[in-house]
């Protein structure tokens, strides 16, 4: 191609490209006068006879992108729940102590082992 179409990827020309020489091989009208020299220079090839449509800007091909369906407010809502770390650090033990009781009152757990963990929670505290 002699000319770039920056609006289009590779792939979206090759697509674009191989459309439309598959409907001029299909006998398709062409879409720019070429002289009898210039089809027979090109050998009426479908595809050398695409891409000089392509390069005219003559074809009504157009390429839709799909684009996300994130709104604006979604990403505000996003950016503005910052969390900082003693937050989390508090989180973190309310689900402790609810699996602790949920344990518990499944039966899963002993009481002694309840116990020996608050014991073990009080002196790390102390060591710090």
């Amino acid at each position: 191609m002699a000319q770039e179409h920056i609006e289009y990827t590779r792939y979206e020309v090759a697509r674009i490209l191989g459309a439309r020489a598959l409907q001029i091989s299909m006998d398709a009208p062409l879409l720019l006068k070429i002289s009898d020299d210039d089809l027979k220079g090109m050998r009426y090839d479908a595809l050398k006879i695409a891409e000089k449509e392509f390069n005219s800007n003559v074809l009504p091909i157009s390429v839709k992108r799909p684009m996300p369906k994130k709104t604006g407010e979604k990403l505000k809502a996003i950016k503005d729940d910052s969390v900082d770390d003693e937050k989390i650090a508090e989180k973190e033990k309310e689900i402790e102590k609810e699996i602790q009781e949920n344990a518990e009152e499944m039966g899963l757990v002993n009481e002694n082992d309840v116990e020996d963990a608050i014991i073990e929670e009080t002196s790390g505290e102390e060591a710090v």
